[in-house]
Order: structure tokens, then C-alpha cells, then sequence
């Protein structure tokens, strides 16, 4: 307990905890999850500023800032709570603001359907994290659809919330506040901008303008996770047979051969690892789009290309833990 009475000691060991709870038992569906509560507020504040008629970008920052607002004052109110339960809830918050276990069990429901085989089954494991049309998807489609939703949502799913954390704690320590308010306050923040670019970041008739704020910060905020993904993923080949050379290679060769500023670099540098391509064309329920290619074929894909995979992004995923503790431990 008197460890415990260091800030920064404080902010890794409820870091610790909460990873640990994910990594062992993933992130249950139920009514009042936190994102779940913060997905409901997103449509109920969208649908009174569409009937307001702001539906422009205004109005779309206007839904950021409120986002802000709201949740990140709920959580001061948490500062008048004894601090050992405050602890608890920060354990809680952050647990639900990450999803590492879920991108290993959505990856294995693909590749235990294509064990079987079961094509049928794939498609609709695929089509649960995917938006592409997974009906029209061959076993390749399906396999390489796997890798890329698991590359890309390890930043977005589990290092940029971490991160966000850590620099949070790091903001507030250098003015003299708590560091453990401060990484609340970031990665609360991290996951309402990343949950409201996935609900209102589109580029269509909609949301083109309206979105446009959201998705704008969340790539901002993706920025740095994203490129530092590079280096985890090659470090993480080393310690899992991959090919860590051309992991690091195609990842910043073909980084930005995707639409997406930051998607490319993780999935690039998984194709590098891997020997396989990914991207390509992708059909969509409103048609085909054409995405450049990211990788070098070696050799044909397989399920066992999809394991090698999701066992990549979990030593990455251990690696970003080992990198925002180190980092708090010893250079705040």
C-alpha cells in the first residue's frame, strides 16, 4: 500500500490490472457497458442536432465537444468517491476501453470455421467485424479480411487507448496534477473521438460534413500509435517466427497504400511478416472498390496465415504494455 502512494506507481499498477482482466477474460456485451452508453448518447445528441438542422460540420463538432463535455465531467464527479474505490472504477473505465481479447476471439471464430471447413460460417464470423460483403468472399477473402480487421484494430482497439493513458499521465504530471485524473481523462477522451468515428466518420450523403470533425481528431489521434505499430510488429515477428526484416520493411514501404493515414502501417507491416498481401479489391455492399495492394506474396494464403496473425498482434499487444509501463516507470 505505501507503493501505492506514488502517483506514477499508482497509474501502472490499475493500468496492470485492467489489461490483465482483458487479456483473460475479453469484454462481455451487456446493456450498460461504457462504450455501449457511449454509443447510445452519440445518437440520441446526432438525432436532436439533425432535427435542429444542424447537420453540417458545426453541428458535427458541436456532437464532439458535447461528447467531451458530458463524460469526461461524469468522471470528475468521481473525484468526491474514496480514492481505493475511485481505483476500482478506473479499473473498470479503462478494461472497457480496450478490446485485445476481442480481437483474438473474433480471429478465432474465422479460423475455427475454416478448420472445419465451413466456409458458410467464416463468412458470417467475417462479416461481424467487417464491412465489406462477406457473402461474396472466397476462402482467400475471408482469410485475408481476418488479418486486416485484426491488424488494424490493434491500434484502435488496444495500443492508442494505452498510449493515450500513459500521455495523459505525463500531461498532468508536468503540470503538477494527478497523473492517474490525467490518463482517465485521455483515454476516456481517445475512446469517445474512436467511438464517434466509427459511428458518424463516413464519407457519404450523411455524415460527409457532419462526420468530418470526428473523423479528422481520430486520425490525429491515431497518428503516432499507428507508426510506432511498425516497430511492435517487427519486434513481435522475432519473438514469433514471422519475418521481422520484411515486416519492417513493407510496413513503411507500403504504409500509406491505403485510404486510411494510419490503417496501412499496421496491416503493411503484418503482410511484410507474414509474406502475404493484403488490401486489394474489396467488395462492398454498394460494389467493388479498388484498394492498391500491401505486401510481397510468398505464398498462398491459409487459415494458418490468419492464426500467425492474431498470435503477432497478441505478442504486439504485450510489448505495447511493456513500452507505456517502462516509459512511466522511468522517464516520468
Amino acid at each position: 500500500m505505501i507503493l501505492l502512494q506514488d502517483p506514477i506507481i499508482q497509474c501502472c499498477v490499475i493500468l496492470s490490472v485492467a489489461v490483465l482482466l482483458d487479456f483473460l477474460i475479453g469484454d462481455p456485451v451487456y446493456p450498460f457497458h461504457p462504450v455501449r452508453l457511449i454509443g447510445n448518447t452519440i445518437q440520441k445528441i446526432e438525432s436532436l442536432l439533425f432535427y435542429l438542422g444542424l447537420s453540417g460540420f458545426g453541428g458535427g463538432l458541436l456532437l464532439l465537444g458535447s461528447m467531451y463535455f458530458l463524460f469526461l465531467s461524469g468522471y470528475n464527479l468521481l473525484s468526491f468517491l474514496p480514492e481505493p474505490l475511485v481505483w476500482g472504477i478506473d479499473v473498470f473505465l479503462i478494461y472497457s476501453c480496450i478490446a485485445a481479447k476481442d480481437l483474438q476471439v473474433h480471429g478465432k471464430r474465422i479460423y475455427d470455421a475454416l478448420q472445419l471447413p465451413n466456409l458458410s460460417q467464416a463468412r458470417n464470423a467475417v462479416q461481424m467485424i467487417v464491412g465489406r460483403d462477406a457473402k461474396q468472399l472466397n476462402e482467400a477473402g475471408v482469410i485475408r479480411a481476418g488479418i486486416e480487421s485484426v491488424a488494424e484494430n490493434f491500434v484502435d482497439g488496444f495500443f492508442s487507448p494505452i498510449f493515450f493513458f500513459m500521455m495523459g499521465a505525463w500531461f498532468h504530471s508536468f503540470l503538477n496534477l494527478s497523473p492517474l485524473e490525467g490518463g482517465m481523462y485521455w483515454i476516456i477522451a481517445y475512446r469517445i473521438t474512436n467511438t464517434l468515428d466509427s459511428m458518424v466518420g463516413y464519407r457519404n450523403l450523411r455524415y460527409e460534413f457532419f462526420g468530418k470533425a470526428s473523423a479528422k481528431v481520430d486520425d490525429w489521434m491515431n497518428w503516432i500509435p499507428a507508426r510506432l505499430g511498425i516497430p511492435l510488429i517487427t519486434l513481435a515477428s522475432l519473438m514469433k517466427r514471422g519475418n521481422a526484416s520484411q515486416a519492417w520493411k513493407i510496413g513503411w514501404r507500403d504504409r500509406f497504400q491505403h485510404k486510411s493515414p494510419n490503417a496501412g502501417h499496421t496491416e503493411s507491416a503484418v503482410a511484410g511478416a507474414l509474406g502475404i498481401k493484403l488490401g486489394g479489391p474489396v467488395i462492398y455492399p454498394f460494389g467493388t472498390v479498388e484498394k492498391p495492394w500491401m505486401g510481397e506474396v510468398e505464398s498462398d494464403l491459409t487459415p494458418e496465415h490468419l492464426k500467425m496473425a492474431m498470435q503477432l498482434i497478441h505478442q504486439a499487444a504485450i510489448l505495447s504494455v511493456i513500452l507505456v509501463i517502462s516509459t512511466m516507470l522511468f522517464l516520468f
